[in-house]
């Protein structure tokens, strides 16, 4: 039986797992929007296209599965383009679909037309066009493959909307179409790089941002356990000064075997060079179960590097035990930290951290069973899409976003999302009134007197999330802080706790 292209689209995306597509309308997939109905999809209806990604993204670290961003063509693709990248550097699985002017007008000036496939192809594994309405089931089990396999990411696929209204007469995907390939494990690849960490006084292994999920991390803490060998996620733009990771940059020099599982030589590790001099450096690919029947194999030689290095990691200033803001405020971001993880422990979480300084504090600061942070690309502005992707993909858990000021302006229209889509998380805004990374970076390289040009103002952000609908709180004193926190947390919807934050450099730890 024939059926509409945009239909073929919502059963295929229904057929392979889809449970949330995070979409902005516009002209070129309004009938997706119609097919959604009878597929059963759940559309959350977003305010920039950029967010469809970054939920989208969210939804592919948490899951495992593709995140689905669905957008017009023209504009609204360009706009949704820009959240890619972040993804692509987190080695996030996602397709997004983007609307595209009918193929029978390309080339006279079309509305919208525009060459997406290139444009969106920098910033993804795979991009291209369909070029046929019966084909539309297969390329996007294909992108939902894609996505997953080998190192994750994103992929594009521009619909045109001659093919979404015309109709074919084609089959549905088979569910085995959308998953990739069962690779078998290398064994020789496996056995060469335990081999290697085997031969090591302080051997280390380093994974790469597509093992920094929960799952994953288990994954990495049993080998960790059966080896002795410490094994670590980098993830952040700070690389080796990355603040979760207290004295990395010690213990990068002083490992003499390193296994980088799917960890690229980039600018994080300076291109190799954070190592000592002598270490042994090996590339493999990411752990998987066979990594840990392997190890079973071998005898490891447990000695006191795992646990000096595990100090060496979780090593934080003794003075952030005691540090109190001043009694008029404003407050200091450990202090911030302290009242905060006490969010995250009491219960399931998921702790979302934005770039900027205040970022870098939060990650110093704060764990969480389920953690998603801007990510090697060091953009900012993502939080607020990402908590309420979170939300949705751990429906169960406390999540709590971190975020500057000056990262709230990208995407705070999305607490009318969340109020409207009934998504409860609680944003923490460190307000310094700056765009603080940069007027630190001004200080240190040019002085107080030619630091200009990054200073805000100091906007009461609770109550623009309360003008959205959200839950609002503002923080001045630290005594205001615990309160402050426990009502946004009860408040059953997305809430804003806005506090007055002294303006400090991350923290870039040193013995």
């Amino acid at each position: 039986m024939a059926l509409r292209g945009a239909d073929l689209v919502a059963r295929t995306l229904a057929l392979g797992g889809a449970r949330r597509v995070f979409t902005l309308s516009g002209n070129h997939i309004m009938s997706v929007f119609d097919a959604a109905l009878d597929a059963g999809l759940d559309l959350l209806h977003v305010r920039h296209e950029a967010a469809t990604v970054h939920m989208a993204d969210a939804w592919g670290r948490l899951t495992g599965e593709p995140g689905i961003a669905l957008v017009t063509g023209g504009p609204g693709h360009a706009n949704a383009v820009s959240a890619l990248y972040t993804a692509l550097a987190a080695e996030s699985p996602l397709v997004l679909l983007s609307g595209h002017a009918p193929l029978e007008e390309l080339g006279r000036g079309a509305f919208q037309e525009m060459a997406q496939a290139e444009m969106a192809a920098p910033a993804a594994k795979a991009s291209w066009t369909v070029r046929s309405a019966a084909t539309l089931g297969e390329d996007i089990a294909r992108a939902m493959r894609m996505a997953r396999a080998g190192r994750p990411g994103p992929v594009h696929l521009s619909l045109p909307s001659d093919l979404l209204e015309g109709k074919a007469d084609a089959p549905l995907p088979a569910p085995a179409d959308f998953l990739p390939e069962p690779l078998a494990p290398d064994a020789r690849a496996i056995d060469a790089a335990l081999d290697h960490l085997v031969a090591g006084k302080a051997p280390l292994l380093i994974a790469g941002p597509a093992m920094a999920g929960a799952r994953a991390r288990r994954l990495l803490a049993q080998l960790e356990d059966a080896t002795g060998v410490p094994c670590i996620v980098m993830e952040s733009p700070r690389g080796v000064n990355d603040p979760c990771l207290g004295l990395l940059s010690e213990v990068l020099a002083k490992a003499d075997t390193v296994v980088l599982a799917g960890k690229r030589r980039d600018f994080t590790l300076k291109f190799g060079q954070a190592f000592g001099a002598g270490a042994r450096v090996l590339d493999a690919d990411p752990v998987t179960e066979a990594w840990l029947e392997q190890a079973a194999r071998k005898g490891w030689a447990k000695g006191g590097w795992r646990d000096e290095a595990r100090a060496a990691l979780a090593w934080r200033p003794a003075a952030w035990n005691t540090l109190a803001s001043p009694a008029a405020g404003p407050l200091h971001p450990v202090e911030v930290g302290r009242a905060v993880q006490k969010l995250l422990d009491a219960g399931p979480s998921v702790l979302v951290c934005d770039g900027g300084e205040f970022g870098q504090w939060a990650q110093a600061t704060l764990s969480a069973p389920h953690r998603v942070i801007n990510g090697v690309a060091g953009s900012i502005g993502s939080a607020l899409p990402f908590a309420a992707a979170a939300r949705l993909a751990v429906p169960e858990a406390n999540v709590v976003a971190m975020l500057g000021d000056g990262t709230f302006g990208f995407h705070c229209s999305e607490f009318d999302t969340a109020v409207r889509g009934d998504i409860a998380f609680v944003a923490v805004v460190g307000n310094d009134s700056a765009w603080n990374a940069e007027h630190q970076i001004q200080l240190r390289a040019y002085g107080a007197a030619r630091a200009h040009g990054c200073l805000l103002l100091a906007t009461r952000y609770d109550r623009v999330a309360a003008a959205f609908g959200a839950h609002g709180e503002h923080v001045a004193r630290p005594e205001e802080l615990a309160p402050a926190l426990e009502r946004a947390a009860l408040a059953g919807r997305a809430a804003c706790v806005d506090i007055a934050l002294q303006r400090l450099p991350a923290p870039v730890f040193k013995r």
